[in-house]
């Protein structure tokens, strides 16, 4: 860029160079040839864990775990195995519901034997996955149980009535587990709920009647499967059609039970562990109670009716 002169100036010259000077032509180099992918003499340090997506501190690690999170992870495991278990003792409640009625039936002449294969293998297949996944669901809400007993009791500043072997060996030595499992459930409860202040400390509130609720469907769950197991000892025509009625109550029960449980579970899990409000995808407004009527505006003189 060059300034004409005016006047008596003298011409001046602007160039423009980029920074640092004058750059020399880049050369392009010969692409390298491919040797194969790279090789470390050991093992590299850098990486992502060899775990899948998780939410963090869900599981352990070498950092400090939330014992927030483990509640409710496995609350949602126990949950979902729950749900299970419920669909499997209905399937087989029906099954041993069909049975009976194929005994009567059976009194007034010889059946098909299609039917009776099929009723034979519905009610032994749905009979064997119902106490399979009840067994794993019953560790995990045991699981459940002791996380959640040691989480209340480090936000409440105390300690356990029971230990957690005596708590393990309460729910499965016969006799003890009738009463047990409901007295830890009321005793954590009641952990809980003695985090607010206001309340009376010395006071001991009764259970609520869901955990009351449960107290009975799950002596009752017992007592049938006692009485299930000790009448499969038994011999005759009437005991074999009475041993399918008792099988048919047994399951029914346990699907009750299931059901409650999941109840039990989500109640106490959301006392432990409320939900924070800021983390909700959506929110909806799904009733205004109590609120003043809003106010009307008055009619203009000049609007048309």
């Amino acid at each position: 860029m060059t300034r004409r002169p005016t006047g008596s100036e003298a011409p001046v010259e602007w160039v423009a160079t980029p920074p640092g000077g004058v750059r020399p032509p880049r050369v392009r180099s010969a692409p390298r040839r491919y040797t194969g992918p790279p090789s470390y003499s050991v093992v590299p340090r850098w990486g992502f864990p060899q775990l899948t997506w998780r939410w963090p501190l869900a599981l352990p690690s070498r950092t400090r775990v939330d014992p927030a999170e483990r509640v409710l992870s496995l609350s949602a495991t126990a949950v979902s195995t729950l749900w299970v278990t419920a669909g499997l003792a209905c399937v087989a409640t029906i099954a041993e519901i069909w049975r009976y009625v194929l005994l009567l039936r059976s009194r007034n002449g010889a059946l098909a034997r299609t039917p009776l294969a099929f009723s034979d293998a519905l009610v032994i297949t749905a009979g064997v996955m119902t106490w399979v996944i009840g067994v794993l669901c019953g560790v995990v809400v045991v699981l459940w149980a002791l996380r959640a007993r040691a989480y209340a009791a480090t936000q409440a500043g105390v300690r356990p009535a029971r230990s957690d072997w005596q708590f393990v060996t309460g729910v499965l030595v016969p006799g003890p587990n009738l009463f047990v499992p409901g007295s830890a459930l009321a005793e954590l409860e009641h952990t809980v709920l003695m985090r607010d202040r206001a309340r009376d400390p010395h006071a001991r509130p009764r259970p609520t009647w869901l955990v009351q609720l449960w107290w009975c469907a799950w002596s009752a769950s017992l007592l049938l499967g006692w009485i299930t197991f000790l009448w499969g000892f038994t011999d005759g025509v009437q005991a074999l059609a009475n041993g399918v009625v008792l099988h048919a109550w047994t399951n029914a029960v346990m699907a009750a039970l299931a059901i409650v449980t999941v109840y039990v579970v989500k109640y106490l899990t959301r006392l432990l562990v409320p939900v924070d409000t800021t983390e909700v995808p959506r929110l909806r407004v799904l009733g205004v109670r109590g609120a003043p009527a809003p106010p009307r505006q008055e009619r203009p003189t000049g609007a048309p009716r």
